[in-house]
């Protein structure tokens, strides 16, 4: 039974609370545990005794039904942040992004309750915080986040009995949602602009950087970083070291040029590390004969592991790509002479802005991909699909299969926009750069970077 008790003007009421005090060595102890109440809520004292002892047995209902949650199991959101964290399992960009989140926004925003005192009003609230501060798709990153926390908080670690993320049909004036940034249509002119600007800041590895992109879907940057000699058409599949893969692709491709993306590239815990593709998309991509030449040419000018090293000759990693490269090629720059204490090589006449990618991502040339081939009206959705790393959902997947013939329609095509596009129309080329002489290779060149690759040791 509860017990009221009287001190000056306030009244307390106490009530087990379901549980017993622990021993030195954690296990229960006949003493029972009680917890108090000075009102029904924060700041409103009982109007009297009646009132109070009321409230107790109230109390004490929830404990024998199982409806009261000990204080011992109210577990603070900082505290509750770093136990799910530590718990999962993600992949190391991943754990950066989910760390970066609650470190900058849920923990600081949720730092006075504890996991079972968030109510939906309460999440409405977080929901209007983030609005005004954040872009939308970092808003959304945030909410995915403390979604997963709160649905964790109830089926694993029982601290809620039901989530205060609340799904309502829409209510009120309809306001057509943002889905997506609005494109603009990008031209085959646009796409060349943009890889001459590349060829003048960084040579003609620039230069087959940018047409690489939208002829094979590639995603940038780690996918384009990762691209190793050894899995790029002028080597592959012959210098593959997987015996299996390397005999079904010869099988396969034969005659054809392809390349294998295997790998994208980016900082793990212990530095510059290659991992799977996103989503583990491993695929292999046929290219189209022009592309397969500036990629030879290319490997024959350096003796770099990377496909595309950067300026200095290293992996683009940590060069501050999209800074130092990525908007100097979008939005043009003055031209840079040689100066005094500056190499030469380091001089770049004046870049033209490429205006139809004005404030668009290199992204954007991922898509253009895409576009390229749905333009053909011939070319399988399912080849389309599997050459950008998707996979069709439902039935229409499971089913699907792409063929050598299907390939052989895209390297065609590919072939046919090249030539009808950028050669026919008379659109400047850059001459093949010198081959790195047989002396200063020092050997033959390495196929492969001697980096980690996650999850193999």
């Amino acid at each position: 039974m509860p017990y009221v008790e009287r001190r000056g003007n306030s009244i307390r009421v106490k009530w087990w609370s379901g549980e017993h005090i622990l021993d030195a060595h954690g296990k229960p102890t006949k003493k029972k545990r009680y917890e108090s109440a000075s009102g029904p809520e924060p700041g409103i004292p009982f109007a009297d005794e009646d009132e109070a002892y009321t409230y107790g047995l109230d109390r004490e209902s929830d404990v024998r039904n199982k409806r009261h949650r000990p204080k011992s199991q109210k577990l603070a959101m900082i505290e509750y942040c770093d136990l799910w964290f530590a718990s999962t399992d993600l992949r190391v960009r991943s754990t950066l992004k989910y760390k970066s989140i609650l470190d900058a926004v849920i923990k600081p925003y949720w730092t006075q309750w504890t996991v079972d005192q968030v109510t939906p009003v309460d999440y409405d609230t977080f929901k209007r915080h983030l609005n005004g501060r954040y872009s939308e798709s970092y808003r959304n990153s945030v909410l995915s986040v403390f979604r997963m926390l709160m649905d964790d908080a109830v089926l694993k670690y029982r601290l809620r009995d039901e989530t205060p993320i609340i799904e309502q049909r829409r209510r009120g004036r309809y306001q057509k949602r943002q889905v997506r940034r609005v494109k603009r249509d990008v031209s085959i002119e646009s796409v060349h602009q943009l890889a001459v600007n590349a060829y003048h800041l960084w040579g003609y590895a620039g230069w087959a950087y940018i047409w690489t992109i939208p002829f094979t879907g590639m995603r940038p940057p780690g996918e384009m970083m990762g691209l190793q000699r050894g899995f790029a058409s002028p080597n592959w599949p012959a210098s593959d070291p997987d015996g299996d893969r390397r005999k079904e692709a010869e099988k396969r491709y034969a005659g054809m040029h392809v390349l294998r993306v295997q790998h994208q590239l980016y900082y793990g815990d212990n530095g510059p590390t290659l991992a799977g593709p996103k989503y583990d998309s491993h695929r292999t991509l046929v290219i189209p004969p022009f592309l397969h030449e500036m990629h030879r040419v290319l490997l024959a000018s350096h003796n770099k592991p990377w496909v595309f090293p950067s300026r200095s000759g290293k992996s683009l990693l940590g060069t501050g790509f999209t800074k130092n490269y990525w908007y100097p090629i979008r939005d043009g720059r003055k031209e840079v002479k040689p100066t005094r204490g500056r190499d030469a090589a380091s001089a770049c006449p004046k870049l033209p802005a490429v205006e139809e990618m004005a404030g668009q991502d290199i992204y954007r040339l991922r898509h253009l991909a895409k576009e390229i081939l749905d333009e053909a009206g011939d070319i399988s959705r399912v080849a389309v699909e599997a050459r950008m790393g998707h996979e069709l959902p439902g039935m229409e997947g499971v089913y699907s299969n792409v063929t050598l013939a299907m390939e052989k329609r895209i390297v065609e095509y590919l072939q046919t926009v090249w030539e009808k596009q950028v050669v026919a129309a008379g659109l400047w080329v850059p001459s093949f750069p010198t081959p790195l002489p047989d002396d200063l290779l020092g050997g033959a060149s390495a196929l492969f970077s001697d980096l980690p690759v996650l999850g193999l040791h």
